[in-house]
């Protein structure tokens, strides 16, 4: 029996991309004590497992989008009673910005539901980018597929993080979405990356897809040349009226496996708990952090889904011990005993 202070065998502390899907079915397959073991043992390493980075997201562009990925609301193809919007204002962004401050955020982000976003529409998002900016926080967008003129655009802007995900495993995919492919996901990361803009891409759960491909979804974001430096995990938030609408929610325990599986195949990104976090339990959100989570979102919304109140969160960070990420610790995995 090992020693309850023994490094657990096979267990990488460094980034690597090498990971095989074996390697991580493995994981997955571990007895649960094991596993969280291993994911505490690895969060410990690169980050004070006190610290959860606080992020707002706001919808600047609301539904009407020609995609039809089969969880999302803002899809042209489902009805789900949700209006289309232009975008936002820039002043009308900037405000809530201040206000997300306030309550304690320090990365802002910005959603518009497009395929790809017009030129015409880019020198709106740059202003607001430049604004928040401005305020002291970092920033962050989600537009859909870029070129890589318009990911240069946005590095010039200011922009710190480009969320773009790869959702679920390239087998399962075509199940969700048919009206782009994986390899166009994979394309707008390194356009991204080729910019100098870090990346936010992580995945949903829950959507029907077998443990294999959340393997396979792991495997494919621990195997980029670069971890992502934000990787967010969602819990599918099922919408009447989409395509996934009437999918049963993953199991807690499942979905925790996927947290700490993240957090040992990419040691230094920010794993958040993301979407899901309302119909979650105190006390799975609390197992989600043990497992490596360290970064959520705070507000009452996720662009058009709910989430948990700002208060709640306060409750819940005061009952676990835990504290907001300073902003200049973020981006940078730093070492704890």
């Amino acid at each position: 029996m090992r020693a309850m202070n023994a490094p657990a065998p096979d267990l990488h502390l460094a980034p690597r991309s090498d990971w095989t899907r074996a390697q991580i079915a493995a994981l997955f397959a571990l007895p649960f004590p094991e596993l969280m073991y291993r994911a505490q043992t690895v969060h410990r390493a690169h980050f004070d497992p006190r610290e959860v980075q606080v992020s707002t997201l706001l919808s600047i562009k609301t539904g009407g989008c020609p995609e039809d990925c089969g969880y999302c609301s803002q899809s042209a193809s489902h009805e789900t009673g949700l209006k289309a919007s232009k975008l936002m204002a820039v002043e009308a962004v900037l405000a809530d910005a201040r206000k997300a401050k306030e309550a304690g955020a320090t990365r802002f982000c910005m959603g518009a539901a497009w395929r790809s976003p017009k030129d015409r529409d880019l020198d709106s998002v740059c202003a607001m980018v430049e604004g928040v900016k401005a305020l002291g926080m970092e920033t962050c967008v989600t537009l859909g597929m870029l070129t890589g003129p318009q990911a240069l655009r946005l590095k010039q802007s200011g922009l710190d993080y480009y969320n773009h995900n790869i959702d679920t495993s390239p087998e399962y995919y075509g199940e969700v979405i048919t009206t782009r492919t994986f390899q166009d996901r994979l394309d707008t990361l390194e356009q991204v990356r080729n910019a100098g803009i870090n990346v936010c891409c992580g995945g949903i759960v829950g959507m029907g897809e077998a443990e294999n491909d959340r393997v396979g979804m792991i495997h494919a974001l621990a195997t980029l040349p670069a971890h992502p430096e934000s990787v967010p995990i969602n819990a599918l938030m099922a919408v009447k009226g989409t395509k996934l609408g009437e999918s049963k929610p993953i199991d807690g325990i499942d979905f925790v496996r996927t947290i700490a599986v993240a957090r040992i195949t990419m040691p230094r990104s920010m794993v958040r708990l993301s979407a899901g976090r309302e119909s979650m339990s105190a006390e799975t959100q609390a197992l989600c952090f043990l497992a490596g989570a360290n970064s959520i979102f705070h507000g009452e919304k996720l662009l058009t889904t709910g989430n948990p109140a700002a208060e709640a969160d306060r409750q819940l960070f005061t009952r676990l011990g835990l504290v907001p990420m300073p902003l200049e610790t973020e981006g940078t995995a730093a070492t704890h005993a």
